[in-house]
């Protein structure tokens, strides 16, 4: 009688915990990154291969802004059912692929894109800032995690740049919130 109160109470929780991841992953539906491409790197006989996934991104508050992202995804079972933690190794470019419009103030370090990276404790996060003084937006991906946080990252830079028959370019510095 014990054992099934415990199985019950188990299934209980592995459907709420589940529940939670999902729901996770649906509050951030309206900005996931495009697949670019996956490439096998660690072969597995009945379970999905480890992969590298190439993502890209649009920054949706600074028009003229893409940024792509590797990231590794792990297969197994654990990787299967989406309960594997994943590692922080993360590489980013952005790069200026029209007018820059910058469509509002931000904060130096402001969250451009944030995924969950482990069932509970860790995320992915890419951020934004402004080198005032070369008019350059610089981007870092870095992944974190409640406990112990990863020393792993990559910047990109973007300078500002005029683009066809645009003359005037917008000094980043203007929308940085003091």
């Amino acid at each position: 009688m014990a054992e099934g109160f415990v199985l019950r109470w188990t299934r209980v929780v592995l459907v709420a915990v589940l529940a939670l991841g999902l729901g996770a992953n649906a509050s951030f539906a309206a900005e996931q990154p495009d697949l670019i491409f996956k490439k096998s790197t660690v072969f597995k006989w009945l379970t999905p291969n480890d992969k590298l996934a190439t993502y890209g991104l649009d920054d949706p508050d600074v028009e003229g802004v893409a940024c792509h992202f590797t990231v590794p995804e792990r297969g197994g079972f654990k990787g299967w059912i989406g309960v594997a933690e994943e590692v922080s190794d993360i590489s980013l470019a952005c790069r200026q692929v029209g007018p820059i419009r910058i469509k509002e103030k931000f904060e130096q370090g402001e969250d451009v894109f944030r995924q969950r990276r482990s069932l509970f404790f860790k995320k992915m996060q890419i951020v934004r800032g402004c080198d005032l003084k070369r008019n350059v937006l610089v981007y870092m991906v870095y992944s974190d995690r409640i406990i112990e946080g990863s020393p792993k990252n990559s910047t990109s830079s973007v300078p500002i740049m005029p683009w066809g028959s645009q003359t005037d370019v917008p000094k980043c510095a203007d929308w940085v919130q003091n």
